[in-house]
C-alpha cells in the first residue's frame, strides 16, 4: 500500500495542513519528517480553528498514529505547550503520539545565537522565525547536537550539554558580546522535559518500516516548500532542511522504494515570507488585496506574507525536484471576481527570455517575469464540492496549470473549511 509524501511547490504556507487533515482519515500514520516550530498547519473544523507547529495534522482524528521524525528539530517547550494546548481542547494525545529518539533538540543557546545572528547582519538578514532552527541544524551536521534519547539518560546528557554550552558560551562572547548560559539551569529545565515526553519517544522509523511490510497507508507531510529548501531554494533565503519531497526517507528513515507517489500543494496565487527575491511579487493594492482577503499572516508568527502571481517556472521547478505525481490547489476562491489573471511563463534576465528555474539568489533578483493573461471569472467558487460546480474561467484555469506542468489536480480547495474541498482523485484506496 502507498506512502504517500504531500509537500509544499512553493515558498510554503500553501495549505498542506488542510490537505493532510483530509488525507489522513485513510491513512494509518500520519509522520512529519523535516522543519521545526516554524510550521504552521491550519485546521478548520466546525469553525474551530486549530494551529499545529510540530505535530501531523492526524492528531485530529482519532486512533491515528502521529510521528514526529528525526530530520525535525524540537523545541519541546513548544511542543509540550502545543501537546497540552490539544488535551484542553478534548484531543486525545494519548498513545497516539511517537516522537523520533533520534530527533535533535532546539536548546536555549541555539534561539540567541539566531537573534545575535539575523541582527548583525542588518539589511541582509534571511528573515528567519528567530526560534533557533538553524543553529540547531547546524550543531546536527557539526556532530555536537543534542537529540531526544540523549536528554532520556541523564549522565549523557550533562556530558554533551556541559561540551555544548561551553562552546557557545565563547561564541555569544567573542563574536556578538552577549551573555552566556548556566549549564545547571538548562540542565534542569531539559530533564523536567524529558519526564514528560519519555513515553513518546521511540524508534520511529522501525514503527513506520513495519506498517509499511504490513500494508498499512502511511502519509507523511513536510514543512515549508520547495523554494525554500536548503539545496534547492533560492539560496541563501531558505530554510535549514530538506523541505522537498526528498527530505522524506533521510528524515524518517524509510527507504526511497517505499514512496508510491509525492502531491505537490500549489496555491492559486504565490505568498513568500521573510527576505529573498520573489519575482512575481505585487507591490500595488492588487497586492494587498489578495493578503487580506486570503488571509496572508503566518500562522506562527503572524507576519504578513508577501503576494504575487502564480509563477510556473518555479512550479516547473518544483516538479522536477520532487517528482511530483499530481499537485492539489488551494485558495481558489481568493482570485474569484478577478477580469483578468496573470501567470509568471518565464524570466528576462538581462535582455534574454529563460524558463528555467535559476539555481542561486542573486540571479533570480536580476529577473523580470513575462506573463501571460488568463481570463478570470465572477461568479464564486467558494464552498463548491464539485468541477462541474465551478465557474468555466476558473475550470480553464485549472486545465491551463495542468497543461503547463504536465501533472494532473487531484484536490481543489475552495475555503478554508475542512469540507469545502473538491476530490479528483482519491490518493488512497
Amino acid at each position: 500500500m502507498p506512502a504517500l509524501i504531500v509537500a509544499g511547490a512553493q515558498w510554503g504556507d500553501e495549505g498542506k495542513g488542510k490537505l493532510v487533515d483530509y488525507l489522513a482519515r485513510q491513512a494509518h500514520a500520519v509522520a512529519r519528517y523535516q522543519g521545526g516550530h516554524n510550521a504552521g498547519h491550519t485546521v478548520v473544523i466546525n469553525n474551530e480553528k486549530f494551529i499545529l507547529h510540530l505535530i501531523p495534522s492526524g492528531i485530529l482524528h482519532e486512533g491515528k498514529l502521529c510521528i514526529i521524525g528525526n530530520g525535525v528539530v524540537i523545541d519541546p517547550a513548544c511542543l509540550i505547550e502545543e501537546m497540552d494546548a490539544l488535551i484542553s481542547r478534548g484531543v486525545n494525545i494519548g498513545e497516539n503520539l511517537l516522537i523520533s529518539e533520534n530527533a535533535h533538540l532546539i536548546m536555549p543557546y541555539h534561539m540567541a545565537l539566531e537573534a545575535a545572528s539575523e541582527s548583525g547582519m542588518g539589511k541582509k538578514a534571511i528573515g528567519t522565525t528567530g526560534r533557533g532552527i538553524g543553529p540547531a541544524y547546524m550543531d546536527k551536521m557539526a556532530r555536537s547536537g543534542i537529540r531526544m534519547k540523549d536528554i532520556m539518560s541523564p549522565d549523557i546528557f550533562k556530558e554533551r550539554l556541559k561540551a555544548a554550552v561551553e562552546k557557545t558560551n565563547r561564541l555569544l562572547d567573542v563574536l556578538y558580546g552577549a551573555p552566556g548560559f548556566d549549564l545547571e539551569s538548562v540542565f534542569e529545565k531539559y530533564s523536567g522535559f524529558a519526564r514528560r515526553l519519555k513515553k513518546h519517544v521511540g524508534n520511529a522509523g522501525s514503527v513506520l518500516n513495519k506498517a509499511l511490510r504490513e500494508g498499512k497507508n502511511v502519509l507523511i507531510e513536510g514543512a515549508q516548500g520547495t523554494l525554500l529548501d536548503i539545496d534547492h531554494g533560492t539560496y541563501p533565503y531558505v530554510t535549514s532542511s530538506n523541505a522537498s519531497a526528498g527530505g522524506a526517507c533521510t528524515g524518517l528513515g524509510i527507504g526511497p522504494t517505499r514512496i508510491s507517489g509525492v502531491m505537490g500543494v500549489i496555491k492559486a496565487y504565490t505568498t513568500r515570507v521573510g527576505g529573498g527575491p520573489f519575482p512575481t511579487e505585487l507591490h500595488d493594492e492588487l497586492g494587498n488585496c489578495l493578503r487580506e482577503k486570503g488571509g496572508e499572516y503566518g500562522a506562527t508568527t503572524g507576519r504578513p506574507r508577501r503576494c504575487g502571481w502564480l509563477d510556473i517556472v518555479a512550479l516547473d521547478h518544483a516538479v522536477r525536484v520532487n517528482g511530483l505525481s499530481g499537485f492539489a490547489l488551494t485558495k481558489l476562491d481568493i482570485l474569484d471576481g478577478l477580469d483578468t489573471i496573470k501567470v509568471c511563463t518565464g524570466y528576462r534576465i538581462d535582455g534574454e527570455v529563460t524558463k528555467e528555474f535559476p539555481p542561486d539568489a542573486s540571479t533570480l533578483e536580476r529577473c523580470e517575469p513575462v506573463y501571460e493573461e488568463l481570463e478570470g471569472w465572477k461568479d464564486s467558487t467558494s464552498g463548491k464540492k464539485k468541477l462541474s460546480e465551478l465557474p468555466s474561467g476558473a475550470r480553464k484555469y485549472i486545465e491551463w496549470i495542468e497543461g503547463r506542468l504536465g501533472i494532473g489536480a487531484d484536490m481543489i480547495s475552495t475555503g478554508q473549511r475542512r469540507e469545502e474541498l473538491i476530490i479528483v482523485k482519491e490518493n488512497f484506496h
